[in-house]
């Protein structure tokens, strides 16, 4: 029986990657050498490594005044090695906050400067973004920085505030290559692999070539940025066998149609299960108001905190797994990142439906 995965992350890989990975696991390109054993310093690796940075600036349209970099550490370790780098302690940051994660960012900010706040939604649950005109930016940031998709509360932002000249910062380790993106408005996107492109292990750091220097001289090597550019993510030893599945998806996506195509069909997805939702009677509730919906976090109540344990388990037990809700929010989740096809969102659907009839 088919299992889908609705898990927020580590999440869905596409089934062509696994089996490809899995038929040249024991060995990789005739080195008779798996790629989990594979050194750093070969030629073979090097030449996965120049790959994906390579493929990811592609699907950006993206050319040399951007640079990859491929680091460890999650995306929890950004949050701090952002403002490490780039933020004096005589500049003020400008954190726009719509969650958890933004929350998290903002208070390693701190730590190496001063902070503004220059909107937030909290005081609404953060079922929202924050429009246009409640957006308040110092009078010269060092940068702005928000978080593109919140997987907790299933918001996302859809049109990219204006930061009249500061540079655009942005955690997309959600929604990364699941939409057109216009990177060229950003000078620094981060974000962890594990929920649209690949493994947990590696975390991608897109930076304008600009950006990578000029770390203050307190800056430990391994923690700037510009130590992994001159090395290509190559002065110590690189999580191997998650970059090369990022390669193999990055690949994978671009055979899809590329961004264009991945937006349409994360778009049919998401709006499968939103259908549900909004056409139960008003059984289900959803979280984020409708013109910041998520389409990568599908997050809404059930009339009880007991219908929802009865919904997730019933879920689990037809094969659809990961669906609880975040504990700080509760109800259900349903991510749907790239992977995830319709038939998965459709068999998701037809179940919502059936356990609104039964239970309503």
């Amino acid at each position: 029986m088919t299992v889908y995965n609705f898990n927020p992350g580590p999440a869905i890989l596409p089934t062509e990657v696994l089996r490809r990975a899995q038929e040249e696991m024991l060995d990789y390109h005739g080195t008779g050498l798996s790629i989990l054993e594979t050194s750093h310093r070969s030629t073979e690796y090097e030449a996965i490594n120049a790959s994906a940075e390579a493929r990811f600036k592609s699907l950006l349209g993206l050319g040399d005044e951007y640079r990859v970099l491929f680091v460890q550490g999650g995306a929890s370790l950004q949050f701090a090695m952002l403002p490490m780098n780039r933020l004096p302690r005589d500049g003020v940051a400008d954190y726009i906050l719509t969650g958890a994660w933004s929350e998290k960012a903002r208070d390693e900010a701190m730590k190496f400067g001063r902070v503004q706040i220059a909107a937030t939604t909290e005081a609404e649950g953060y079922r929202r973004v924050p429009r246009a005109d409640e957006i308040k930016l110092s009078d010269a940031p060092v940068y702005v920085h928000l978080t593109s998709n919140n997987t907790i509360y299933g918001t996302q932002w859809h049109e990219w505030p204006e930061t009249d000249g500061a540079p655009l910062v942005a955690d997309m380790s959600s929604d990364i290559f699941s939409r057109p993106l216009d990177a060229g408005r950003f000078s620094l996107i981060y974000g962890g692999a594990q929920k649209n492109i690949g493994p947990a292990g590696v975390v991608f750091v897109l930076a304008r070539t600009d950006w990578l220097a000029g770390a203050p001289a307190n800056v430990p090597t391994v923690l700037s940025y510009q130590t992994y550019a001159q090395t290509n993510s190559l002065y110590n030893t690189p999580p191997v066998f998650a970059v090369y599945l990022l390669d193999l998806v990055l690949e994978w996506i671009a055979n899809a149609g590329g961004l264009s195509a991945m937006g349409r069909r994360n778009e049919e997805k998401a709006a499968i299960i939103y259908d549900a939702v909004d056409g139960g009677g008003g059984y289900y509730t959803g979280h984020a108001e409708p013109a910041s919906r998520s389409r990568m976090n599908l997050t809404f109540r059930l009339p009880s905190p007991e219908l929802e344990k009865r919904f997730v388990a019933e879920a689990t037990a037809a094969k659809m797994i990961g669906l609880a809700g975040h504990r700080s929010v509760g109800g259900v989740r349903a991510s749907l990142y790239n992977a995830m096809d319709a038939e998965g969102c459709r068999a998701l659907a037809g179940f919502m439906n059936e356990f609104a009839r039964r239970n309503g």
